[in-house]
């Protein structure tokens, strides 16, 4: 699995931001010189799956102050992310892209491929730089935490030494 100090992986996939059936390709390159945070999900049509995507979308706003992306990526195709988005009134909402990694490769080359072929529950933070601030991998049956997501993109957009549970506002540690 990447982690902390790898460079994220290329790619180029298509994507589906709503569910006009438009199907835009976005690359690497597509959010170059932003922060961006891709949140892998195993299925869609599954149970705790768009609990983490509607949590992650009402803080949509939040990351994008913040001159980051939320990209979703699962191995499902985008007909299938559409008919998705279009079945459900909450997920038709989400505002941010979800890529559709139907060939694998960049949930592979995140190392998050899971046994059984999808791709695993995991978050990466991804610096302007497009080097990985933060990796984690939650079991298949647990949802993350969005605001927490977020509340380490504050900490990491600090640069600063941020102790335990530390918030913006707060003060940072200072070196002796």
């Amino acid at each position: 699995m990447l982690t902390i100090g790898n460079v994220f992986p290329a790619y180029s996939l298509e994507s589906v931001a709503d569910t006009s059936g438009n199907f835009p390709v976005l690359t690497g390159d597509s959010h170059k010189g932003q922060w961006r945070i891709f949140v892998f999900w195993p299925k869609d049509f599954t149970f705790v799956c768009p609990t983490e995507i509607i949590g992650f979308g009402d803080l949509a706003r939040e990351f994008k102050d913040r001159d980051a992306q939320l990209l979703g990526v699962s191995t499902d195709s985008e007909f299938v992310h559409l008919a998705w988005r279009q079945s459900r009134e909450d997920l038709a909402k989400v505002n941010y892209p979800w890529l559709a990694d139907i060939k694998k490769e960049l949930t592979t080359a995140c190392g998050v491929l899971d046994p059984a072929g999808v791709a695993q529950r995991a978050t990466f933070i991804v610096d302007p730089n497009g080097i990985v601030q933060f990796a984690e991998v939650t079991a298949m049956n647990v949802g993350r935490n969005p605001q927490e997501v977020l509340r380490i993109l504050d900490a990491l957009q600090t640069d600063e030494l941020c102790p335990c549970n530390w918030k913006p506002g707060q003060d940072t540690l200072k070196a002796a």
